[in-house]
């Protein structure tokens, strides 16, 4: 690869005698990985149930597999129930180091495509809320597929900048991920595209925007919270230089150590002169480890975090009476004081936020469904969010079964004598227990409800 000579000499600076290695690093195969979503399955069931023979454990995050090609996981049924998300090792990193705990409230900053937020909406076991926002509105579309896809019903997306943020969320936030927008030197050997556009805009101008970003967030974290800062850049200038300049406009911020993995690297305070402990950061390179390029930091807020006081929710409103009916059929808990109607669509909002108005969001909370013509559908997003012993009547096939592929391409699909809990009406898909989408079921012919935006294309 034909790397740019300022680019090769701001690396010889940082690795020294190691940059021969990482030049040869270009020449070796590139990884791929998929992580495992925890809400829905666990580790050792996922390792039981898989289909792929090349898995192996990703080091530093313990619901990280490699897997090769041959694979092909984003063709498999389990995809489309959520049971993993596709992410390239090294930036599985972030999300697992920072150390959420259910019920907290979670802010990914940066989030789209949602790579990120979804192991944080895991983390959270669909309690407290995650905010997931991203600056670029037609990013956040994508964000929140993924975030559906997983079945996480505690979501807000918005699409604001950190400074409007603020005026809803000040000290708000037990955790927060700043996945920042970089010049992504990390990525050149898997992604030589982006090499022309880092000639055109490089380390300066990112530098810049990730400090205001740094900035924004510190007044979003509530005293005694904790904050991850990462990119996906060798720049000494937009890593330990961001975290020199923060530190130094932020004396109520300290780092803390990351739990270290075979060939992580530190930082280096000498790099920017700091006087700041940046070794407690962490490097990922490619020549030292099975991925890309990365950069961490931990860093945590002085003071003592107070507890997340809850939002009253009011008074039960009375229900419309098909989704009364629909309901009586969900085992999973639904706070009924949380529902909210607006106009036919009917959400399930999360604890602790009662509204948004005035912020520019795309979702907040669950979308269970609408209201159409004395009569309640419900949406995939609801679907994705139960679990199979959940609902009433469930059509659960194996993944071998061609009907499932079928189903995933919109198509309708017979169904045999006791292959459905009930012989009518809403039924649950699944595949080997796990859900997949809504279909109806009348006399044998299931009409497919699958969302038509994430059919599997034929």
């Amino acid at each position: 690869m034909n790397l740019p000579q300022i680019f090769v000499e701001q690396m010889k600076e940082i690795l020294g005698p190691e940059l021969p290695e990482y030049l040869e690093s270009y020449e070796k195969p590139k990884f791929t990985g998929l992580r495992v979503n925890t809400s829905k399955i666990s580790v050792e069931e996922f390792e039981r149930i898989s289909p792929f023979k090349t898995l192996r454990r990703v080091p530093w995050t313990p619901n990280g597999y490699y897997y090769t090609e041959e694979d092909a996981p984003t063709k498999h049924p389990y995809y489309y129930a959520g049971l993993y998300y596709i992410q390239e090792p090294s930036a599985m990193t972030p999300a697992s180091v920072l150390p959420v705990e259910p019920g907290e409230r979670v802010l990914d900053l940066c989030a789209a495509p949602g790579g990120k937020a979804t192991e944080l909406g895991a983390k959270l076991r669909h309690e407290g809320l995650l905010v997931a926002n991203d600056a670029s509105a037609s990013r956040t579309k994508a964000l929140l597929k993924n975030l559906e896809v997983f079945g996480l019903p505690n979501i807000l997306v918005t699409s604001e900048m950190g400074d409007k943020l603020d005026r809803y969320f000040h000290e708000y936030f037990d955790k927060i991920l700043i996945d920042a927008p970089c010049s992504g030197e990390g990525m050149f050997r898997k992604q030589a595209h982006m090499i022309p556009a880092w000639e055109r805009q490089g380390p300066e101008v990112f530098s810049k925007m990730q400090r205001e970003i740094l900035d924004q967030a510190a007044n979003l974290l509530k005293p005694g919270g904790t904050m991850l800062y990462s990119t996906c850049t060798f720049s000494k200038l937009e890593n330990e230089g961001s975290m020199d300049y923060f530190l130094s406009n932020h004396p109520e911020f300290h780092l803390l150590d990351i739990p270290q993995s075979e060939g992580f690297a530190p930082g280096q305070s000498e790099l920017v002169n700091s006087t700041f402990p940046l070794e407690k950061c962490v490097r990922l390179f490619p020549h030292k480890i099975d991925g890309e390029g990365h950069f961490l930091a931990l860093l945590q807020k002085d003071g003592e975090r107070t507890p997340n006081a809850l939002e009253s929710a009011g008074k039960p409103s009375k229900l419309p009476q098909e989704l009364t009916d629909f309901l009586k059929d969900v085992s999973m808990p639904v706070d009924t004081t949380r529902i909210q109607i607006k106009d036919t669509k009917v959400f399930l909002m999360p604890e602790g936020l009662s509204g948004c108005k005035g912020l520019r969001f795309l979702r907040s909370g669950l979308y269970m469904g609408e209201l159409l013509k004395k009569r309640f559908e419900p949406s995939q997003a609801f679907a994705m969010v139960l679990k199979k012993e959940e609902y009433a009547s469930v059509i659960d096939l194996p993944a071998t079964d061609e009907r499932i592929i079928r189903y995933l391409k919109g198509e309708t699909i017979e169904i045999e004598d006791g292959e459905s809990t009930k012989d009518a009406g809403w039924q649950l898909v699944c595949v080997d227990g796990y859900p997949l989408g809504w279909g109806k079921l009348i006399r044998g012919t299931l009409r497919n409800k699958y969302f038509s935006g994430w059919r599997m294309n034929a």
